[in-house]
């Protein structure tokens, strides 16, 4: 069994689609950019919304930062709690805390709207520590899931990341932690997805976590 679990927050916890492509509309229509295709748009879900202006539009770093601070403002106000938890996810979290398995949040979102979407949500009575990004981007996934790893009490070896794309599975990497996969969020659709990184299992559902983490 797994001893200390440490959860990614878009795509893996929550469904927040709706808000976090919302608020991109806006802050590249307010930049003077055209919208991009939906599926397009999904990819903004999940990584630092800086890097995605930069990806997607070709801006330079100050621009992206500009870009980020419009995204994050009308988010904040307008589209912050249009997020759905997924299905199964409370019943998976009811069953590792009876289980005694610790758990933490790393998110690259900004930890003030981490903590609101999580508070309000009610994940923090299964979560400690619950952490986020900086407003400049300067702290990297593996960043985050250190201070977590280290509030916890915990090595890298010794515990494992879940999340649903990339950015998750290079960040266990680089903090040295496990990775379980999930292809329900934004990132990964299937194994073949997965493959390039080193996993310990993939779930195609949140209770399929469960039986991983507690080896059944």
């Amino acid at each position: 069994m797994i001893e200390n679990v440490i959860f990614d927050l878009d795509g893996t916890l929550l469904d927040t689609r709706e808000g976090v492509i919302e608020s991109a509309k806006y802050a590249a229509k307010e930049m003077g950019y055209k919208e991009l295709p939906y599926e397009t748009m999904l990819t903004f879900v999940g990584p630092p919304i800086q890097n995605s202006f930069i990806k997607h539009y070709g801006c330079d770093e100050e621009t992206a930062q500009k870009a980020a601070n419009i995204f994050r403002n009308y988010y904040k106000t307008s589209a912050l709690l249009l997020a759905e938890p997924y299905e199964g996810i409370y019943e998976l979290c009811k069953a590792l805390k009876e289980n005694g398995v610790k758990m933490s949040v790393a998110t690259y979102k900004r930890e003030d709207y981490a903590l609101t979407l999580l508070r309000h949500f009610g994940f923090d009575k299964y979560c400690n520590p619950m952490h986020g990004a900086d407003n400049n981007n300067v702290l990297k996934k593996e960043d985050i899931v250190r201070m977590c790893q280290e509030e916890m009490g915990t090595t890298g070896c010794n515990s494992v990341l879940i999340g649903d794309t990339d950015n998750d599975a290079k960040g266990a990497i680089k903090a040295g932690s496990k990775f379980i996969a999930v292809t329900y969020g934004f990132g990964f659709k299937n194994e073949a997805d997965v493959a390039a990184y080193p996993y310990i299992g993939i779930a195609n559902t949140p209770m399929e976590i469960k039986d991983i983490i507690l080896g059944k």
